[in-house]
């Protein structure tokens, strides 16, 4: 198990943040980093042409890694939803196919399959978990003839309960389905096989469990999809854009791989920078070490909460750093606002409440939480 990484983080000894499914806070080495990129606009005679581009390629670089697929289909996204209007734009839905969601799936993954199929005569179909068990089952029952596109994310963002991508994606193969992952509540935390999975796009915003700031994020575009359509047409993306005395020459030719679909002034060196260096201390660990320690850490408070008589989950059903408690009488009134009191920070969801920990947690958080509850 990793050792508590709390030195590393602005966190007062008598907080206890268990909410990274909320919004991870800022290391110090983030901050460094996002001021570093501010004082590189505070003296913009320094900021040379080529570094718009430099910029952008070491936060691709390091994305690619972290997603462990080639920098080429990675592009640089503002937010989940702006990734999953450029998958809308590219993957193809005819009339009277079905777009299968989660049943209260996160908005974002929701609302653009809802305007493609309004507008091409399509249906959406969101598929109910009827047990305890995890959701692949009911997806895989959704997904036949009449499937277009499959459009979920790797883990529920309220309850944590998984999907097996590889099952899915095996399945979309068979019925020519286009996969598009929401993996903002996994990516960094939790292992996934890209090439096993082969999903047409997935996008994940940096702000959660990639450890960078908002308003940044990694899009995946699989190699089939690398001459699509872009949603917005910026002149960084166009060949030849590094010639800055020839961009009136225009070009109808992109950068190559993902680039094209990069957003609008991408090369943004505090949003970047910061975000690479989120992504550079979950690549210290790896994604496997990581998804261990946060295991240890759920299953550990798991075990006290069963004590007091919560439902839980076991690992595998839902996701490693995800830890949903239930109340057998109902969530007490004001739950949250009374924990806060106490200085433990966790999130309601539904009838559950949705614990997520993360390196810079430790053991004394964990008894906060527990006695809090008790």
């Amino acid at each position: 198990m990793i050792p508590s990484q709390r030195h590393r983080f602005a966190i007062p000894a008598e907080v206890h943040y268990l909410n990274c499914a909320y919004m991870a806070p800022l290391s110090h080495a983030v901050i460094a980093a996002m001021d570093e990129g501010a004082r590189a606009k505070a003296s913009p005679w320094r900021y040379k042409p080529a570094d718009f581009f430099t910029v952008s390629e070491h936060f691709r670089e390091r994305a690619a890694r972290l997603a462990g697929v080639p920098a080429d289909c990675i592009a640089i996204v503002p937010s989940a939803s702006y990734g999953l209007a450029v998958a809308a734009a590219n993957v193809p839905l005819a009339r009277g196919q079905e777009v299968v969601t989660l049943a209260d799936q996160f908005p974002s993954n929701v609302y653009v399959w809802q305007d493609l199929a309004a507008r091409v005569g399509g249906r959406m179909r969101a598929v109910e978990r009827p047990s305890q068990d995890c959701w692949t089952a009911a997806v895989l029952d959704a997904i036949g003839p009449d499937t277009g596109i499959v459009a979920v994310p790797h883990c529920h963002w309220a309850d944590g309960r998984v999907v097996d991508l590889v099952a899915v994606g095996a399945r979309c193969r068979e019925v020519g389905a286009a996969l598009v992952l929401d993996l903002t509540q996994s990516l960094g935390a939790m292992p996934l096989d890209f090439a096993a999975v082969d999903p047409d796009f997935a996008v994940a915003a940096n702000y959660k469990w990639l450890m960078g700031p908002y308003g940044t994020g990694m899009l995946y575009v699989a190699p089939r999809h690398h001459e699509g359509r872009p949603i917005e047409h910026n002149w960084i993306n166009r060949a030849g854009s590094e010639d800055f005395a020839r961009l009136t020459r225009y070009r109808a030719d992109f950068q190559p791989g993902a680039r094209r679909f990069d957003m609008g002034e991408k090369a943004n060196p505090p949003l970047l920078l910061g975000a690479s260096a989120g992504l550079d201390f979950l690549l210290e660990f790896g994604v496997e070490v990581i998804a261990e320690s946060l295991a240890e850490q759920t299953g550990a408070i798991a075990a006290k909460a069963a004590g007091l008589g919560m439902e839980t989950a076991p690992v595998g059903v839902r996701a490693p750093h995800f830890l949903s408690l239930g109340f057998g009488g109902g969530v007490p009134e004001g739950l949250t606002e009374r924990l806060a009191e106490r200085g433990v920070h966790v999130s309601l969801r539904g009838q559950s409440l949705r614990v997520t920990p993360h390196l810079y947690n430790d053991a004394a958080d964990a008894d906060a939480l527990i006695a809090a509850l008790g």
